[in-house]
């Protein structure tokens, strides 16, 4: 079943207020316990290409897309209720990231390779 198509972080962030607020769980979301979260999140992640090879979690990926996106889903939502929670406008620091990253990583020295930036 699709959705309506939200465009935007700020209808996202909305969306996961509503939600929380609605429950009362603002009082549980103080930024240690949300950068908890996202980590909890990120391994439940991490869990699903744990020890399988590159063959294994091409068909891992297949057969359990849905449970991948509630786990990448989960840690949108924590992200974005930091985001908002610390007056952090996200979009404007992700596109301030991204070229600083083009920076650090200019396509002369880094295209191809995943080489850390300090060690192009």
């Amino acid at each position: 079943m699709k959705t309506k198509s939200v465009e935007t972080v700020q209808e996202l962030t909305k969306i996961i207020l509503a939600l929380r607020d609605e429950r009362d769980w603002k009082q549980f979301h103080t930024p240690k316990d949300l950068a908890i979260s996202i980590s909890l999140e990120s391994a439940e992640l991490l869990e699903h290409f744990q020890w399988k090879n590159e063959e294994e979690v091409k068909k891992h990926l297949n057969e359990h897309k849905k449970e991948i996106g509630d786990e990448l889903s989960d840690i949108l939502s924590y992200i974005l209720i930091m985001s908002h929670d610390l007056g952090i406008d996200l979009p404007e620091v992700f596109i301030k990231k991204r070229e600083a990253d083009k920076k650090k990583y200019p396509i002369a020295k880094a295209k191809g390779k995943y080489t850390k930036y300090n060690k192009l």
